[in-house]
């Protein structure tokens, strides 16, 4: 990224493959920094995602979220995107994350866990907000339990993506960039 810098105020641009010009700003004057006038994916977790790593590591693998948080931080700058992730075991304050996304965020990435089952909350959210939704889940949930087949998310969502581990975060990053690119 190029900067430069004008009444105490940077600013940052890049000029990616396809010709786009990505602005960010930061100032000390205001406390701003890293504001990116790209695009901003927020990725919302569910419940018992915060024990990753030694929660069933022979179906969820041993990474923690921290390290998905980190892979998924490189993706999207790899990807040009700005990234907010975030994880509550309650309903309520997943809800909160996604209907705060709208005017804020481009696109969400969610992994419900349990809740995917079960929310019709979480599901008239991400209706009501109207951003490009991704369904991920680390596990094939296809391949489990029968409850785990059903998924209130799945109607709203322009694509589910799961069985790969770590990499279903991933792969939601990049169709999520491709649907962000389609558009311009």
């Amino acid at each position: 990224m190029s900067y430069f810098l004008h009444n105490k105020v940077r600013f940052g641009f890049i000029i990616d493959k396809n010709s786009f010009i990505r602005v960010s700003l930061s100032s000390t004057a205001i406390g701003l920094t890293g504001v990116d006038m790209g695009k901003s994916v927020l990725v919302v977790n569910g419940p018992n995602l915060n024990m990753l790593g030694t929660r069933e590591p022979e179906i969820y693998g041993k990474l923690t979220l921290a390290d998905i948080q980190a892979a998924c931080e490189e993706r999207a700058k790899v990807r040009g995107l700005e990234l907010a992730f975030m994880q509550s075991n309650h309903e309520g304050e997943l809800v909160s994350a996604i209907q705060e996304a709208l005017g804020t965020h481009d696109g969400i990435i969610i992994n419900a866990a349990a809740y995917t089952h079960t929310s019709v909350a979480i599901h008239d959210a991400l209706k009501a907000v109207g951003l490009p939704t991704v369904e991920i889940h680390i596990s094939n949930t296809h391949a489990r339990e029968e409850f785990r087949h059903h998924s209130f998310i799945a109607p709203i969502a322009k694509g589910i993506i799961c069985g790969f581990g770590i990499d279903s975060y991933l792969l939601a990053i990049d169709a999520l960039d491709n649907i962000f690119q389609q558009r311009n």
